[in-house]
């Protein structure tokens, strides 16, 4: 172990990030009223240019005008290379009530990006008198992204989750690939005949949780794009938390339940969990470092193990 401590990651539910495009303030409520832990109303990719202001405008009057509740509340602004973004922020701080929670910061490609970003909110929010701090989340989506990643995880203590963002991160790393996300049907492998599948997303996916966790991030999955494959989204959803991925965005509203399905530990997982910290308590009030649970050797790193395990049932189950 590093004589640096891994520093913990913020503690709030994070098991779906439900989307929707601030062009379409109708779908607020429901947005408000469904079971992800995380809103993202979206001015970016989801929003035409020629709707860009009057969606800005739709987002600002809904942060104070619906009811939120305990969900964290997220506006993914537009991208650094556009001229949408600056006023994105600054209309947000100056004139959106304190119930905002994160801005979402799409296409980050190295850590300035983040100290610009950075820059622009601690201007607003002096000038302005806000008690809140604004917290950040940005997406992966390009090479850069990718190779900078852990400079950009390190980049401000605002940052508190980051995301793959899987199709334009295909496009900047030239995949011959038009899906989102999930398995791809030229990904495979040939063995005595018979095609298997591998994951073509997991070396980024691993990248950015082995970044996130140095620097107490949260590590979140992106979109899955075809809504209408339950299984697929449920298999790439499980491979993420594999891996040490929080939560998974959901583009499509039946996407939600899915996503908590699989981010939510089971009660069997909890109670296995629970019986490994009480037996590892055993062993050592009798001066041992290791015992025998099921069968099998567990010793203070299945405490590790089981304690993250313990600690998301507690944090998703509190009032």
């Amino acid at each position: 172990m590093s004589f640096r401590i891994q520093p913990t990651p913020p503690a709030r539910p994070n098991r779906c990030q439900l989307f929707g495009p601030g062009s379409r303030p109708a779908i607020f409520e429901k947005m408000a009223n469904s079971d992800a832990d995380v809103i993202n109303l979206d001015l970016e990719d989801s929003v035409a240019p020629t709707d860009k202001d009057s969606a800005r405008e739709n987002i600002i009057q809904a942060i104070g005008d619906i009811d939120w509740g305990n969900k964290t509340l997220s506006v993914r602004i537009n991208s650094l290379d556009t001229p949408f973004w600056y006023r994105d922020v600054v209309d947000l701080l100056e004139r959106a009530p304190e119930r905002l929670d994160q801005i979402m910061i799409p296409k980050v490609g190295c850590a300035e990006d983040l100290y610009a970003v950075d820059a622009l909110v601690s201007a607003v929010e002096a000038a302005k008198g806000r008690n809140k701090r604004l917290a950040f989340e940005v997406i992966i989506e390009s090479a850069a992204g990718i190779a900078h990643v852990e400079a950009i995880a390190a980049a401000s203590p605002r940052l508190e989750a980051m995301s793959l963002g899987a199709a334009d991160f295909a496009a900047s790393m030239g995949m011959q690939t038009t899906g989102i996300g999930g398995t791809q049907a030229n990904y495979y492998m040939l063995h005595e005949g018979a095609k298997y599948w591998s994951d073509p997303w997991h070396w980024a996916q691993t990248a950015i949780v082995a970044a996130c966790r140095t620097h107490g991030v949260l590590p979140v999955d992106g979109p899955f794009g075809d809504f209408s494959d339950d299984e697929g989204f449920r298999a790439q959803a499980l491979r993420s938390a594999t891996l040490g991925m929080v939560g998974k965005w959901a583009i499509h509203p039946k996407q939600v339940a899915l996503a908590n399905e699989v981010f939510t530990p089971t009660e069997e997982a909890v109670t296995e969990a629970r019986e490994i910290l009480a037996a590892m308590e055993e062993a050592k009030a009798k001066g041992e470092g290791a015992t025998v649970y099921k069968g099998r050797l567990v010793d203070i790193a299945s405490i590790k193990q089981a304690e993250v395990i313990v600690r998301q049932s507690e944090m998703i189950t509190a009032p």
